[in-house]
Order: C-alpha cells, then sequence, then structure tokens
C-alpha cells in the first residue's frame, strides 16, 4: 500500500561556466524535498490504506535527469572513470543535502526513469546516456524536421565541421561512430546508448546506486546479437556491484 512521491532534479541545468554549481543543487535538494515532503498531505488517495501507510512512511523519492547532458557541459565522455566519479560525487551531495533536510522521511532518494518529465524538459533522461545526437521527426502534415543535440550544433559550428549534408548523415546513422568527418573527441563525448558497452552502463548505474536509497533505473541497450551468456555476466555483475535492480 505504499505510494510513489518522485521528483527529479535536471542536473543540465547545474552547470555554471564549465562547472557544477553546488549552491545552486543544494537549494534545489532543499526545494525538491521540502515539495515532495508536502505532496504526501496534499495528496487525493485512492485507497485508506495507501493513505495510511504513505503518511506513516513519509517516503519520497528525490531523483536525477539531465545527466548525459550534464557530462557534455563538463567535457567528460560517459564511458569514462571521471563520469563514474562525477555520478558518484553528485548523488552523495544530494543524500546528504536531502538528510539535512528532512528528519522524518524514511526513504528520501529514487532515480526514476523520468520518460516524460524529461521530455518536458528537454534533457536526457534519468542517468541515461544520449541515445540519438540527431534524428528526424515526422510531424503532421508529412512534414520531416532534423532535430540536433543543441550541445553537439553548438561545438559543431564552433570547431567548423557542421554542415545540413553531415548532420543528415548522422540522423541516418544515429550514431558518430566512424563518422571520419567529426574529430575524434567529439565522437567519444557524444557515444550514444548503443555505442557505450554494458560494463560501463552498468559502472555508472553503480555509482549512483552507491548514495540511493531506493532503487536505480538504467537500461542497457544491447545489439541483437548479444547471447544467453552475455545476458548472465550482465545480471552477475550488477548484482556484484550491488545494484537493486538491471534491465
Amino acid at each position: 500500500y505504499e505510494s510513489c512521491i518522485l521528483g527529479s532534479i535536471n542536473l543540465n541545468k547545474i552547470v555554471d561556466n564549465g562547472e557544477i554549481n553546488s549552491e545552486k543543487l543544494e537549494r534545489l535538494v532543499k526545494i525538491g524535498v521540502k515539495f515532495l515532503n508536502n505532496v504526501i498531505d496534499a495528496n487525493k488517495y485512492p485507497l485508506k490504506e495507501i493513505e495510511k501507510i504513505a503518511k506513516r512512511n513519509r517516503k519520497i523519492g528525490l531523483g536525477v535527469m539531465g545527466f548525459a547532458d550534464m557530462l557534455v557541459k563538463l567535457g567528460i565522455p560517459y564511458n569514462s572513470e571521471e563520469a563514474i566519479r562525477t555520478g558518484e560525487e553528485i548523488m552523495k551531495f544530494i543524500k546528504e543535502k536531502a538528510k539535512k533536510y528532512s528528519k522524518n522521511n524514511k526513504t528520501l532518494t529514487t532515480i526514476a526513469p523520468t520518460g516524460s518529465i524529461s521530455l518536458i524538459a528537454d534533457c536526457s533522461s534519468g542517468i541515461e546516456p544520449l541515445f540519438a545526437i540527431a534524428y528526424i521527426k515526422e510531424v503532421l502534415g508529412g512534414t520531416s524536421l532534423l532535430i540536433i543535440n543543441k550541445e553537439f550544433e553548438k561545438i559543431a559550428r564552433k570547431r567548423g565541421f557542421y554542415s545540413k549534408k553531415l548532420m543528415n548523415k548522422i540522423a541516418k546513422k544515429g550514431s558518430l561512430n566512424g563518422i571520419k568527418e567529426i574529430p575524434k573527441d567529439v565522437r567519444m563525448l557524444f557515444a550514444t546508448a548503443l555505442d557505450i558497452k554494458p560494463e560501463w552502463h552498468l559502472k555508472i548505474q553503480a555509482a549512483f546506486q552507491k548514495y540511493t536509497d531506493n532503487a536505480v533505473s538504467k537500461t542497457i541497450n544491447l545489439p541483437n546479437k548479444t547471447t544467453v551468456d552475455d545476458v548472465r555476466k550482465i545480471y552477475l555483475m550488477a548484482y556484484k556491484l550491488k545494484c537493486k535492480g538491471i534491465t
């Protein structure tokens, strides 16, 4: 009979001039904890049993989204030790500050998939990597729109390799992998979900799980040639890294 009261901080918004603004992050944690705590009391519950348990346990799940966007702004590739360190530090900070602003909550942190809300907020979902750098979107009336990652477009224009032809090529391919017109460091920085090996997906998840009360939502994207044994290894690695679940 428990309730799922979730909120997510957009980490893309806490980078100022290439650095993490910890004061802004603490302010957002404070607002997030107080807001979610108020939701417990303001909620209209469908069952009396849910209301009773939710108000007694007062569990909330403050989490994050926009992690991949934040890494791009900091110039850190997703599949790197620096990204793991950054993830750990961010979540440790959030957990410590959440405790500071809540004396009566049983659990404070969760990392949700943030599918819809990250679309609304125009940021990467949860702690997932980027899924595409450029893609073609079909809109009403059969019009095709070329959607390009804003940070990638900014770097491409600044470094002089931007062209409509190249952006269309990326949109068709879905990844920067093997596109020689793009500098190697940029290809590494903008690695997409399928470019990243399973162990890096897992290490990032484990880094956040270390400082998250509840579970961490994370999807490992695998090619269709993946074997049953590959999947078994991923499950065992997730268990050894103390993840609470794996997809």
